[in-house]
């Protein structure tokens, strides 16, 4: 593989691999947002159109959609090398820092300092959050159709209960047949490659020449099931064959491995059933536990989905065997971590260079655009349940005719969170604050708040 592609060499995209990493906070609403700004606004190396083409095919998938859109874009760049780099670069700084944080959480419990700090920060991620939210809906809503659509997915999602991969499905649909059926009813406009109308580096590349990694083959989709697939699978026959079904690792690597396959509908969708089988069904941890691993995937770099591997750590630290407990806990991390991402790479891998070639096709484009509408639906109702669980203490069902609606308990307001929110707000939107400096102010707010006004 050549370090250099469209003048780009490889150590420069690695160094902004790990930046991206590294700010990657707010879950998959604020690293695509991140990501936007880094890849689209600063590096021009991809295209609005081409970010947002690969964004929708990503949310279709099951797992992490932020982390294989950083993995499809590093593909892009450098092939297969520079789509690994990608998503291990950004999933490498939540991985260390939860680890750390499980170990610290294991020995100590719930400390009331990073108790303290989490306070901070986590009205802070809701100011990164509403900003993705205004970032992607000005670039995704192109039309009054597309409003609609968004307004549609908000409603199914939040009031109605209509499960995401539903969501998606009606949108694609509704999608390709107006532009099959009726094409003047939503017109097509074409994004400027970046903000100084240069064009983006990828789509340069592209227009110059015919890279062969994006055109889609038979030999090379059987290669890459076969490479994926074994990585994913053999460690799982191995538990099995070595350690027997029962064992912790063996039901870590299984359930997690169908989680990989089944869990559609963004990170709070997954969560709901990881926290009921690993709590219900398995026993790994305690109602309360997952909320604070929860919080932990909230407020640290990466994606809101490494909450699994602060699961598989508790799940082995208390069954460790021969082992000792924190050796037991740290290869589950491992392991947890290892089977959920591999299928990521396998999904994007195959499926990446056949949908590079439908971008040309216009119905394709027109289901894909519709559901990146979708999309700003469904980052709205993520932004309402994530501000709801900050700013209050107690959120309850409330019934509204045949409707249930997650509603605040008023009184438990938290009136220190909405002002650390406020202020992160204005100084994201209006001020345009780096990540570091505003979770860095907010968490020093927090510890002032429990540890001095609030004490």
């Amino acid at each position: 593989m050549s370090t250099v592609v469209a003048g780009i060499p490889f150590t420069a995209a690695l160094r902004i691999w790990a930046r991206i990493g590294l700010e990657s906070f707010g879950g998959p609403a604020g690293q695509i947002a991140v990501m936007h700004r880094v890849l689209v606004e600063e590096q021009r190396w991809i295209s609005e159109e081409r970010f947002l083409h690969a964004l929708s095919y990503c949310m279709l998938l099951p797992g992490p959609e932020a982390q294989q859109l950083a993995t499809y874009v590093g593909w892009l760049l450098h092939r297969t090398m520079g789509g690994l780099a990608a998503g291990l670069l950004f999933v490498a700084p939540g991985f260390v820092t939860i680890l750390v944080l499980s170990l610290l959480y294991a020995a100590y419990g719930n400390l009331p300092l990073v108790a303290a700090i989490f306070f901070g920060i986590k009205p802070a991620v809701l100011a990164l959050v509403l900003e993705a939210l205004l970032r992607i809906s000005r670039r995704a809503l192109k039309h009054r159709f597309h409003w609609w659509v968004a307004a549609a997915a908000f409603i199914a999602i939040f009031v109605l209960r209509v499960p995401f991969p539903l969501i998606v499905l009606g949108a694609a649909g509704l999608g390709f047949a107006l532009q099959r059926l009726v094409p003047a009813f939503v017109p097509e406009t074409t994004a400027a490659s970046s903000a100084a109308g240069a064009p983006a580096v990828v789509d340069a590349m592209f227009d110059r020449e015919s890279p062969a990694h994006p055109q889609p083959s038979l030999g090379h989709a059987l290669r890459v099931v076969a490479l994926w697939g074994g990585l994913w699978v053999t460690p799982i026959g191995l538990l099995f064959a070595t350690l027997g079904g029962d064992h912790v690792f063996t039901q870590i690597a299984v359930f997690f491995s169908k989680m990989a396959v089944v869990t559609f509908g963004g990170a709070y969708a997954v969560l709901a059933y990881v926290a009921q089988q690993a709590v219900e069904t398995h026993h790994w941890l305690a109602p309360g536990e997952m909320l604070d691993g929860l919080g932990m995937a909230e407020t640290t770099p990466g994606p809101l989905i490494q909450v699994v591997q602060f699961v598989g750590f508790l799940a082995a630290y208390r069954q460790p065997g021969a082992l000792t407990p924190w050796i037991a806990g740290t290869i589950a991390a491992v392991l947890t971590t290892w089977v959920t991402y591999v299928p990521c790479f396998l999904w994007i891998f195959l499926g990446a260079p056949y949908v590079e070639r439908v971008r040309s096709n216009r119905a394709l484009r027109g289901a894909l655009a519709s559901i990146t509408a979708a999309i700003v639906g469904v980052i709205l109702n993520l932004t309402v349940w994530f501000s709801l669980h900050v700013l209050f203490g107690t959120v309850r069902d409330v019934r509204v005719g045949p409707l249930s609606l997650q509603m605040p308990a008023w009184e438990t307001v938290e009136v220190a969170a909405v002002a650390i929110a406020v202020a992160a707000a204005i100084a994201t939107l209006r001020f345009h604050a780096g990540i570091f400096a505003l979770l860095g102010s907010s968490a020093i707010a927090g510890l002032l708040w429990r540890f001095g006004f609030g004490a």
